[in-house]
């Protein structure tokens, strides 16, 4: 299991190439929105991600920032949902996702805000977030 860290902002373009300069990142796996913010991107140090960068639909968002726990199955991905579930908020049931075979997301009792998924790969080169409705995500 790892942890990642995303954030979920106003001006993703923007905010890519400054955390790019400011942190010494190379930006990796990305995909855009019509308007070029990001659906989704990578930024990495020395190959490995540190940090995920969404654009927030909608405006401004309760929470900006995100914790991602990348689990080695999908049964730690129910078993950490199931746990954290009481009390908690809901966004999306444990389901699978274009780049992920079980992915869910819950704000906490503590007010929390996670998103646990099981291993994850890039999705095929046709995905189209313009296709692809998670309304609950962003």
């Amino acid at each position: 299991m790892r942890t990642a860290v995303s954030i979920y902002i106003e001006n993703s373009k923007e905010a890519v190439q400054l955390y790019l300069k400011a942190f010494g990142l190379e930006l990796g796996y990305h995909v855009l929105n019509d308007d070029g913010s990001y659906y989704h991107s990578e930024l990495y140090k020395e190959g490995k991600e540190m940090l995920s960068v969404i654009e927030a639909k909608g405006g401004k968002r309760e929470h900006t920032t995100q914790i991602s726990m990348i689990m080695d199955s999908k049964e730690e991905v129910r078993h950490a949902f199931e746990s954290l579930r009481e009390g908690s908020t809901v966004e999306l049931e444990p389901t699978e996702l274009p780049w992920s075979p079980l992915g869910a997301v819950l704000t906490d009792r503590f007010g929390v805000w996670w998103y646990i998924t099981a291993p994850q790969y890039q999705p095929d080169d046709s995905f189209d977030p313009k296709t692809y409705k998670m309304e609950s995500l962003g």
